[in-house]
């Protein structure tokens, strides 16, 4: 296979193009139709997004030619199904590292991860609470720790499903928490504030980032859900080696209710309903800035030519307005 440097990101691509590129392989599953033949889907990845892949009359010989987060060529041509692009890939091989410009598929921002990491600083240096603050203060002082936090993605899909979007969109909601606390005295704003940092920590264990953004065996036997509970005890089992007072209980019982109860319905994965003032509240600001997210991109990936309204989206039982953005 004669391979081509030239690429036209993922983000760029248009309905009828002719596709004859690299990809990293993000995901790959090998499948039967109804007819018993075999074919692959395929989740091909650069920087500026992911878009599925369909290779018809498939075998296990082609499938086992490349692994998940291999650089691949693909030829093909794009198509629209369903209102989204996607490429009917004609051939599949795998790619030498060293063939491929790594920063065409790199999406990692290091500056902007450093930014997050001094606003994150800040917001927790304004908490009034001593105990919250020095347990926020702990989280930040592991270098370990940090740097899962700042590469780790907040989703495999939807919203921030990016490298550093776990930290992008726990940054975001403690900004929102500092807007929306004051304005309702009955919330305890640093209680909120160490919710909303909390709260999707686990996700520096649920979800994988290393080459590809995949659930770990760990998350899909456990959760973030767990896996947070399980940080938020560990570090502050840390914090009373030597400390002069122990950790108050009550604290820690509600921080802990507010990671177990932050998706807000039980049937949404929660294993409890929100039953605190900062718990509902945290609910309703992570939700926000999720769907917020997950709508935004979806306006930015739509390929309808309709230049006002997105095609009909199953996932959200809707089209999305999209002029001016």
């Amino acid at each position: 296979m004669s391979i081509s440097t030239n690429r036209t990101p993922i983000l760029n691509l248009s309905d009828g193009q002719k596709v004859d590129q690299s990809f990293r392989a993000a995901d790959k599953q090998l499948r039967v139709n109804r007819q018993g033949g075999k074919y692959i889907l395929l989740r091909l990845a650069d920087r500026t997004g992911v878009i599925a892949g369909m290779l018809w009359n498939a075998d296990e010989r082609v499938f086992d030619s490349f692994d998940r987060g291999d650089y691949v060529f693909c030829r093909g041509r794009t198509q629209i199904h369903n209102g989204a692009l996607q490429i009917i890939v004609s051939e599949i091989e795998r790619m030498d590292p060293s063939e491929v410009d790594v920063e065409e598929f790199e999406q990692y921002d290091a500056k902007r991860s450093d930014r997050l990491v001094e606003r994150l600083g800040q917001l927790i240096a304004q908490v009034k609470n001593v105990h919250l603050r020095k347990l926020g203060e702990a989280f930040l002082a592991d270098e370990d720790f940090l740097s899962k936090f700042k590469l780790a993605p907040a989703a495999v899909s939807n919203h921030h499903a990016y490298p550093g979007g776990l930290l992008q969109h726990t940054v975001d909601l403690m900004e929102l928490v500092s807007l929306v606390a004051p304005r309702y005295p009955q919330l305890d704003p640093d209680l909120l504030t160490l919710g909303a940092m909390l709260h999707d920590l686990g996700k520096i264990e649920e979800i994988s980032s290393g080459g590809e953004v995949s659930y770990s065996d760990r998350g899909q036997m456990v959760g973030h859900i767990v896996i947070g509970v399980e940080m938020l005890n560990d570090r502050i089992a840390q914090l009373q080696q030597g400390a002069a007072e122990p950790f108050p209980d009550e604290l820690r019982l509600h921080l802990e209710h507010m990671i177990v109860s932050h998706h807000g319905q039980l049937d949404f994965g929660s294993p409890r309903l929100p039953v605190t003032l900062e718990a509902v509240a945290l609910h309703h600001l992570d939700n926000f800035d999720a769907k917020l997210s997950a709508y935004t991109n979806v306006i930015e990936t739509d390929v309808a030519a309709d230049g006002n309204w997105t095609n009909y989206n199953p996932s959200i039982g809707r089209k999305l307005w999209k002029k001016g953005l």
